[in-house]
């Protein structure tokens, strides 16, 4: 057993340490289409989404460790809802800090894995998002969520432990599109729940209550760097392609 996690571990440092040959433009043109199929049709949006939310709330559990509040758990739910829970002052930069990572930390994941991408770490961006949902796997504290957890665990790191080059990019730059290209549609079905008269208890409601800002505040300023972001990761991989 111990042999095999030496193994395993001496594999990903080796694979995330390579530099591989660059990218072939069909993948990254090719996986920029289906990521933008799959965040705009409704029905396959549904399902991707999933991976917005566990970003979501893998951003808003960074930031409140980093912060130093207490995490209890994560719960994320079939309809693609989830809640990350802390403990700490309930007011205060680090709460104003730890909501508003929610809705734009997608897009932030999604530009650092872009600027590895373009400097040709397919297999870093994977073995990074592979680590990340195992730290996401033990705040779960629920069935779907560890389910669903576990099968994007099990996909990403069967691409990156078992894929040749191609396979690895074609897996880290379907993800990072998805992050770069999905992160903003969130932000904009909360401003139609706002401006529907419902939003009560989103995280820009909550912080309007920690700050006395509105809500709709907030909202603009998760569409600033969501769209900001994602526009900066995206010129970033088409700048790198063309040179």
């Amino acid at each position: 057993m111990s042999t095999s996690f030496t193994e395993v571990v001496s594999s990903a440092w080796q694979a995330v340490s390579t530099v591989d040959e660059p990218a072939p433009t069909m993948v990254v043109v090719g996986t920029a289409i289906v990521a933008l199929v799959l965040v705009t049709v409704r029905p396959l949006w549904l399902k991707t989404r999933h991976v917005i939310t566990q970003a979501h709330e893998g951003s808003h559990a960074l930031v409140a460790a980093l912060v130093g509040r207490k995490l209890s758990g994560i719960r994320l739910h079939s309809d693609t809802s989830g809640v990350m829970v802390s403990s700490g002052n309930p007011r205060g930069p680090g709460m104003v800090a730890t909501t508003f990572a929610g809705y734009t930390g997608p897009a932030v994941l999604g530009f650092a894995a872009a600027t590895l991408l373009t400097l040709d770490r397919p297999a870093a961006v994977l073995w990074s998002i592979l680590a990340a949902l195992a730290v996401l796997l033990l705040l779960i504290r629920n069935l779907y969520g560890f389910v669903s957890v576990v099968i994007a665990g099990a996909l990403v790191g069967a691409a990156a432990y078992l894929g040749d080059p191609v396979v690895r990019y074609t897996a880290a730059y379907l993800i990072t599109w998805v992050l770069l290209l999905g992160a903003t549609r969130p932000v904009l079905e909360l401003a139609r729940t706002h401006s529907r008269g419902r939003g009560r208890g989103s995280d820009a409601d909550q912080l309007r209550w920690l700050t006395r800002l509105p809500a709709a505040v907030w909202i603009a300023l998760f569409a600033t760097v969501t769209a900001g972001t994602a526009f900066y990761g995206v010129t970033r991989i088409v700048v790198t392609q063309l040179s």
